[in-house]
């Protein structure tokens, strides 16, 4: 039985050095292994068993591991995940999915043409957060492979009533919005990882889905797999957001990651030997 693993990336998987959340001593801190570099530094990392975990979930047999990110195309080919490069990956949280590590044009037009029928223009969203953010928390604003846009802030200086505002704003305008950690996301409602993982499960004939995920933009990829895990942390654990099939993990930081991929292989050795 072919089983598809769709899993978040940052602060799932990998963690930046901000994002480790280690609580012990550096004596009896994890062996950590760098798998992204940027501009000739490390930028995210795993634990070595979880490095290892990952290379055995990527020649599994009888599963698709499948990298499924909000990282536009760019941004994702930075990291080099151990064992061998997967077969499907999703970026742009659904807008792109690659095949081979190359671009699927034809997913992407068709992506496109359903934002086109049921959004307001991107550039018409991008306007409105730059006017409404307050320069004195702003640090950056991008556009993301033309599909959605975030803003870089300062937490502790932007009020949390704002959010909350542009949430509203967004909705009726089928938008929707999500905040990680220092960045605040405002992405079409139908730009969605369900969508690239309904696409790439109706290739590949698998006929179960397992996913992991942290934030409100992953809530639809849980919701549709069969199974899913969420760490202790980010936005999901802190709005108590839940559903019957997916496991609120206690753990928190790199060393939920490695609890992650130490369930998602149990499982699939589990279906494998089901069929």
């Amino acid at each position: 039985m072919t089983t598809l693993v769709a899993t978040d990336l940052d602060r799932t998987l990998i963690y930046s050095a901000a994002a480790l959340g280690l609580d012990v001593p550096d004596a009896r801190a994890p062996r950590l292994v760098s798998v992204e570099m940027y501009d000739s530094r490390p930028q995210s990392f795993v634990t070595e068993p979880a490095a290892r975990m990952i290379a055995e979930l990527a020649a599994h047999p009888d599963a698709f591991f499948v990298p499924t990110t909000t990282r536009t195309r760019e941004q994702y080919r930075r990291i080099n995940f151990p064992g061998p490069v997967p077969r499907y990956a999703i970026c742009a949280n659904g807008g792109h999915l690659l095949v081979d590590g190359r671009t699927d044009h034809d997913w992407n037009l068709s992506v496109r043409q359903a934002l086109d029928s049921s959004c307001v223009p991107l550039g018409e969203v991008r306007d409105h957060l730059v006017r409404t953010a307050d320069p004195s928390w702003l640090l950056k604003e991008r556009e993301a492979e033309e599909l959605f846009t975030y803003l870089v802030v300062e937490r502790d200086l932007m009020p949390d009533s704002w959010p909350k505002e542009l949430a509203a704003w967004a909705e009726p305008r089928g938008w929707t919005v999500s905040l990680q950690g220092r960045k605040l996301y405002a992405v079409p409602g139908p730009l969605t990882k369900s969508a690239a993982v309904a696409e790439i499960t109706r290739r590949t004939g698998a006929r179960t889905v397992l996913a992991a995920g942290d934030s409100l933009l992953d809530a639809d990829l849980l919701l549709a797999a069969h199974e899913g895990w969420r760490p202790g942390h980010g936005e999901l654990a802190s709005t108590g957001w839940a559903a019957p099939h997916v496991v609120p993990l206690p753990s928190r930081g790199v060393r939920c990651g490695e609890e992650i991929l130490r369930i998602l292989l149990r499982r699939v050795a589990a279906l494998s030997a089901e069929s």
